[in-house]
C-alpha cells in the first residue's frame, strides 16, 4: 500500500490553472467592487444602495464560490473523500446563503422604488439558477452527504449530478452577463455606446466572468485531472461489482 509514502504530487499543470482561476476570481470580485463603488455609489442594506447587493452576492455566490465548490475535488485529491465531499457541500450551502441575501436586496429594492419584478430574461435565468441550485444542493446532501444512499443508487445519481453542476454554473454566469447588460441599458443607456468608463469596466467584468467559466470548466473535463479514488473507496467498489456481477474481487478491475 501507500502508508508512510508522501502523497503522489499533482498532475503537471493542474495548480497552475486552479491558481489562475482564483486569481480570476478574486479579479472578478475586486472589478465588482470597483464598478459598484466607483460608479453606484456604493453599497449600503436599507437606503438607495440596497440594489447594489444583489450584483455583489450573486458575483460572489453564484459564480466565485460555486465554481470554487466544483474545484473542491480537483484540489484536494489525497484527502479522505468525506472531507472533502462536506468542504464540497460547505461551500456550495455559503454559496446559496449568499445568493439569497443577494435575491432579497433586489426584491426589497424593488418594493422600496415600486419597480416591478421577474419580467426580464435576466430575472428568469437567474430565479431558474439559483432555484435549481438549491435542488441541486438538496439531493447531492441527500444522496452522497447524510443518510448515505446505496451505492447503486448514488451511482445512478452521480452522472445526473455532475452534469447539473457544471449546467448550473455556466447558467449561473450566464444570468450575470445579462444582469450586467441590463444594469448598463438601465443606467448609462444614453452614453454606453460611446465607450464611457462605466460601459467598458462592466464589459471588463462580463469577459472575466467568462474567462473564469471556461477555466473551471477546463480543469473539470480534463479526464487525467479526475481526483484519483483512494485505497477505501476502491475496496468499495470492488464488493460493489462483487456483488452486483457476482464475480470474484481478483477477476476483472
Amino acid at each position: 500500500g501507500m502508508d508512510g509514502a508522501a502523497p503522489p504530487a499533482s498532475p503537471a499543470g493542474l495548480s497552475a490553472y486552479v491558481a489562475v482561476s482564483q486569481l480570476l476570481g478574486l479579479t472578478l470580485l475586486a472589478t465588482t467592487g470597483a464598478w459598484l463603488g466607483r460608479y453606484r455609489g456604493g453599497v449600503a442594506w436599507h437606503s438607495p444602495l440596497q440594489f447594489n447587493v444583489h450584483p455583489l452576492c450573486m458575483v460572489l455566490g453564484m459564480v466565485f464560490l460555486q465554481g470554487d465548490a466544483l474545484l473542491v475535488y480537483r484540489v484536494f485529491r489525497h484527502e479522505a473523500k468525506r472531507s472533502t465531499k462536506a468542504l464540497h457541500a460547505l461551500l456550495h450551502g455559503l454559496a446559496l446563503l449568499i445568493a439569497l441575501i443577494g435575491i432579497v436586496a433586489v426584491f426589497e429594492s424593488h418594493r422600496t422604488k415600486s419597480i416591478p419584478d421577474m419580467y426580464s430574461l435576466h430575472s428568469w435565468c437567474g430565479m431558474a439558477a439559483f432555484v435549481l441550485y438549491l435542488l441541486q444542493w438538496l439531493l447531492g446532501c441527500g444522496f452522497f452527504l447524510l443518510p448515505r444512499a446505496s451505492f447503486s443508487l448514488r451511482s445512478r445519481y452521480k452522472p445526473h449530478h455532475v452534469f447539473f453542476g457544471i449546467a448550473l454554473f455556466a447558467l449561473s454566469i450566464a444570468a450575470c452577463l445579462l444582469g450586467i447588460t441590463e444594469m448598463l441599458l438601465f443606467n448609462i443607456k444614453d452614453s454606453y455606446s460611446r465607450f464611457v468608463p462605466e460601459g467598458v469596466l462592466a464589459n471588463t467584468l462580463g469577459v472575466l466572468l467568462v474567462a473564469f467559466g471556461l477555466v473551471v470548466a477546463y480543469v473539470l473535463t480534463r479526464d487525467d485531472w479526475r481526483r484519483p479514488p483512494l485505497a477505501e473507496e476502491m475496496a468499495l467498489s470492488m464488493d460493489f461489482k462483487t456483488l452486483t456481477e457476482a464475480e470474484s474481487p481478483g477477476g476483472g478491475s
